[in-house]
């Protein structure tokens, strides 16, 4: 019965966009007016019951939503005067990784992330963003370079993971990420991360070694993907749903496994429904995260961000007293 009716809420989710944006056409006039704010009332309650019921594989789908924001709708709504850097002094420059310095609330700092494209063009320019060994070394020279300044810095991820590809394992992609692994743990300056839309892997962990770990409601970070994992376990991508169900992948899960620090909420309906607002939730936990963190000296920001990642994956066994019957 509660799936009958989620799918029916669903069903008038979508009716009610049909009808604001018919109704967007008309030459307004009161009357409309009127009509438009009920419209709108009524599907934003409806999309906060039907988001709060997601399954762990629709929030997959959610996160891969082709209209969400990206790397670069974040940059231009959350900093100012973003200016570009490009390459690794080594092969060449890494289009799936975009990285800058900028200003943050009238504060320079370095912002980094990956970025995927819209349309065939630009996903071929930014490899879906999924980035090269190139790509992970432009981002530590950067996070050197803005350490030497004393500049905070701001990791925004959303990829599948990092480009498997042979020229990419020849050009040392495990070696990369380890290094970066290495290194960012060392980094004296702040370093804040956010996941906006897919966490994959190392390839999310080679720019994602933060003193605050963020993750926005309807996104994921996990080992592997649920189609991955369901091809391993299973041999069968069609059990992707089921693999997600069991991967504990979600910001909430991740949050009661105190993987992440917060969880960021998102516009009614997902991120991809309203960009400004999406970005003002990460700008309102950025900015308490940074100013908690100023009143870290170098010393302490390394020992924080050490002590927060030796903690992954700790766990207690609990002992349990038998009492041995005699026959």
């Amino acid at each position: 019965m509660a799936t009958d009716e989620a799918g029916n809420q669903r069903e008038e989710v979508v009716s009610l966009e049909k009808q604001i944006e018919e109704l967007s056409r008309l030459v307004p006039d009161d009357s409309t007016a009127q009509e438009l704010e009920r419209l709108q009332r009524r599907l934003e309650k409806l999309r906060r019951e039907v988001f709060a019921r997601l399954t762990p594989w629709q929030k997959v789908q959610i996160a891969r939503h082709p209209q969400r924001p990206h790397f670069l709708d974040y940059v231009g709504l959350l900093f100012e005067d973003f200016s570009e850097l490009h390459g690794d002094r080594r092969f060449e420059d890494d289009s799936a990784l975009v990285a800058g310095m900028a200003l943050y609330h009238g504060s320079p700092c370095l912002v980094l992330g990956t970025q995927k494209g819209r349309d065939t063009r630009q996903k071929l320019l930014r490899n879906f963003g999924m980035p090269k060994p190139e790509g992970y070394r432009k981002a530590m020279r950067l996070m050197k370079l803005a350490e030497k300044f004393s500049r905070p810095i701001f990791s925004i991820i959303d990829t599948s993971g990092a480009y498997p590809g042979i020229g990419a394992e020849e050009r040392g992609q495990a070696e990369a990420i380890a290094f970066n692994l290495r290194e960012m743990a060392r980094l004296r300056v702040p370093l804040l991360v956010v996941i906006t839309g897919e966490g994959g892997s190392g390839g999310a962990l080679g720019i994602g070694i933060g003193n605050r770990v963020y993750m926005t409601e309807h996104s994921y970070y996990s080992v592997i993907s649920p189609e991955g994992c369901a091809a391993i376990l299973w041999k069968d991508q069609v059990k992707a749903e089921a693999a997600a169900n069991a991967l504990k992948f979600t910001a909430a899960d991740l949050k009661g496994f105190n993987i992440v620090d917060e969880i960021i909420p998102e516009p009614p309906g997902g991120a991809h429904n309203n960009y400004k607002q999406a970005a003002s939730h990460i700008d309102h936990q950025l900015y308490k995260g940074l100013n908690e963190l100023k009143s870290l000296s170098s010393n302490e920001l390394i020992a924080q961000r050490y002590n927060k990642f030796r903690a992954y994956g700790a766990f207690f066994e609990a002992s349990s007293t038998f009492t041995v019957r005699d026959r």
